[in-house]
């Protein structure tokens, strides 16, 4: 099972992007959804999350002040809009998705399905 993310591409420092991903529908229930990042040659990195029944938020402090991320329940959607763009904003977002409660949702381990990533360049 893979999720669709969409919505990545090259934008000036400063620039917005809305990240947007969906769950297919054989995952019926969702606990959380998150956004991870990978530039190149670091690891993957926790960006955001949100519950998606509470509606509960969490951001990684490179990004608090700048993303935010949404989700809608009944279409097993999140967003994340992506604002104030800098060039080291520059990877390949991976959203994700627990069905369950596994831990912490910063965590890699804690989700269950994963999208293929999509681009995002912040050109300075």
């Amino acid at each position: 099972v893979q999720l669709q993310a969409s919505g990545g591409g090259l934008v000036q420092a400063g620039g917005s992007l809305r990240l947007s991903c969906a769950a297919p529908e054989r995952i019926f229930s969702t606990y959380a959804m998150g956004w991870f990042r990978q530039a190149p040659g670091k690891e993957r990195e926790f960006v955001s999350a949100v519950t998606m029944s509470g509606g509960s938020t969490s951001y990684a402090d490179s990004v608090k002040g700048r993303f935010t991320i949404s989700g809608d329940n009944a279409k097993r959607t999140v967003y994340l809009q992506l604002n104030s763009l800098k060039p080291e904003d520059t990877a390949v977002y991976y959203c994700a998705a627990a069905w369950t409660y596994e831990g912490p949702l910063s965590a890699i381990r804690s989700y269950h399905f994963w999208g293929q990533g999509t681009l995002v360049t912040v050109s300075s």
